[in-house]
């Protein structure tokens, strides 16, 4: 099975690399931003530009993204994404649902009574969404808790 790994730098990347084991197990690859953050894997690695929904720029770096993302799923012909988000991973995931790739999200760790915008978003379109607080439940019904991945 080819995997692709999303995520931001930071926090939500670092969530990612607790499923470090389930990554060596199959053909995977793991997608993040370009940041000072170092994001530190032995995962073959592809870097998307950091997006701010409130900078100008935001428009011209999603179509990087886009485009990037198309380049990857070409590329790597994932058979699932699986990301953790967020704004930056989302072209990622969209594309990749096009081309026909299932896709699992990971909400983060740290949204206990709210959601994510990435989460709200991509709970429309993932093949199975994931929660890590019961609590999460009422804001995505469909999700499944299985607890925290810590």
């Amino acid at each position: 099975m080819r995997l692709v790994f999303a995520a931001s730098s930071g926090g939500h990347y670092e969530q990612l690399m607790m499923l470090k084991p389930l990554m060596e197990r199959h053909d995977s690859c793991v997608v993040t931003e370009k940041t000072s953050y170092n994001a530190k894997s032995d995962i073959r690695t592809y870097y998307m530009v950091q997006v701010n929904r409130k900078e100008i720029l935001f428009i011209p770096k999603m179509i990087i993204n886009s485009f990037r993302a198309v380049r990857i799923i070409f590329k790597e012909k994932p058979d699932a994404i699986i990301c953790t988000g967020v704004l930056a991973m989302i072209p990622l995931c969209l594309i990749g649902k096009m081309k026909g790739c299932k896709l699992i999200y990971l909400e983060s760790f740290a949204k206990v009574t709210s959601a994510t915008l990435s989460g709200k978003l991509l709970y429309k379109y993932a093949d199975r969404f994931y929660v890590q607080w019961e609590s999460m439940l009422d804001i995505f019904p469909n999700a499944v808790y299985k607890g925290g991945i810590y």
